[in-house]
């Protein structure tokens, strides 16, 4: 087969096994079928399996930590040794897990148009706690390196892109995007206690904190009226609101979500929760679950306030405005069916994977002779 006849080939760059990270969910993988239905070969190379994840993320195991990494380099090595057969090099985030910039340097140097995608403010500090005494092995400021030497960079909003367009002439906002046709609309209840829900991880249930005084007010005034409901963190617990927390789990998450029936999303007005793009309050949505989320960074584009959402700024609008829902079972389903049809319109895969598309072939078209 000729070169110009052959199928263009992508090579994703990724830390995470398929369907285990959120931000390559919903940034890349959820586009790999539409894209491999118009013609595109799509390869996934990733470094963390299902048996890292119990070591990488807790305290000690050094020996295997140290393992981990060694496989890591062998595996990017292994990338670097077949990159010329790639057209794109998408890196999502970084290719190693390290303040190293050799492997993205390496892709610079092959055939292959390099595609950088972030969708957090990870020029900032921030490791797990776990790894506390590890931060050295990070550097932040690699990405500002690596945001350089891209042909192309995917931020997931204005806010990440204002940061990367003084360093490369070709960044597009490319917003985290929702598969509506995965994510369809719950079914109202017509009994039970109503359910406000916060989904998150062990690495952000500290958001959830936030919300805790205006829960506390809640619970005070409706009693058994209301449940709330914790997902992503099982080792959360607060008896004093019936709180046990549920792990995350892939293949419950939908069913999880769908048990709420008020969906919150709060956060700090700091530098890192600027750079958030808005993910749970989108799946919130997208299941027609009334939302609300703290006015910060891109929330403030995604919720018009009052009609598909709610963006309470103080903890009194916190308190009076979930309380209007908890009331007004009407109420709740008209803000979440405005809530869906805003994903649908706007941040939803079917809205966006033929920009993809576009993207791709264009950056293949520039880099014919």
């Amino acid at each position: 087969m000729d070169e110009a006849s052959r199928m263009p080939r992508i090579l994703f760059i990724a830390s995470h096994r398929p369907g285990r990270s959120p931000n390559q969910r919903f940034r890349f993988e959820q586009y790999l079928d539409h894209l491999r239905n118009v013609g595109f070969d799509c390869v996934v190379s990733h470094l963390v399996d299902e048996s890292d994840d119990r070591i990488l993320y807790s305290k000690g195991n050094l020996r295997r930590k140290m393992a981990f990494v060694r496989r890591s380099i062998a595996k990017r090595r292994a990338d670097v040794a077949r990159m010329d057969e790639f057209d794109i090099i998408f890196i999502c985030r970084e290719a190693l897990m390290t303040r190293s910039t050799w492997f993205e340097r390496a892709f610079k140097k092959s055939g292959a148009r390099i595609v950088f995608d972030f969708d957090d403010a990870i020029w900032l500090s921030n490791v797990s706690e776990a790894n506390k005494r590890w931060s050295w092995v990070k550097h932040a400021g690699k990405t500002a390196k690596l945001i350089a030497l891209s042909d192309l960079v995917l931020a997931g909003n204005d806010y990440l892109a204002e940061f990367a367009r003084p360093i490369n002439a070709n960044v597009m906002v490319m917003p985290t995007t929702i598969d509506t046709e995965e994510y369809q609309p719950r079914t109202m209840r017509a009994d039970g206690p109503v359910v406000i829900g916060w989904s998150g991880s062990i690495t952000t249930i500290q958001h959830f904190q936030y919300a805790v005084p205006t829960l506390l007010k809640l619970k005070a005034r409706y009693g058994d009226r209301i449940a709330i409901r914790v997902v992503g963190d099982g080792s959360f617990s607060r008896p004093e609101l019936g709180i046990k927390g549920l792990p995350w789990r892939k293949e419950t998450e939908l069913d999880d979500l769908r048990a709420m029936d008020i969906g919150i999303m709060p956060l700090p007005d700091d530098q890192w929760s600027r750079g958030k793009c808005g993910l749970k309050g989108l799946q919130y949505m997208a299941l027609g679950i009334p939302t609300l989320m703290s006015p910060v960074g891109v929330n403030n584009d995604i919720i018009q306030h009052g009609v598909d959402g709610f963006l309470p700024r103080s903890e009194a609008e916190w308190v009076e405005q979930i309380s209007r829902l908890v009331e007004d079972a009407e109420l709740r389903s008209a803000v979440g069916a405005a809530g869906r049809k805003t994903v649908v319109e706007r941040y939803s895969l079917s809205a966006w994977k033929h920009r993809y598309t576009d993207i791709f072939n264009e950056l293949i078209s520039d880099k014919q002779p």
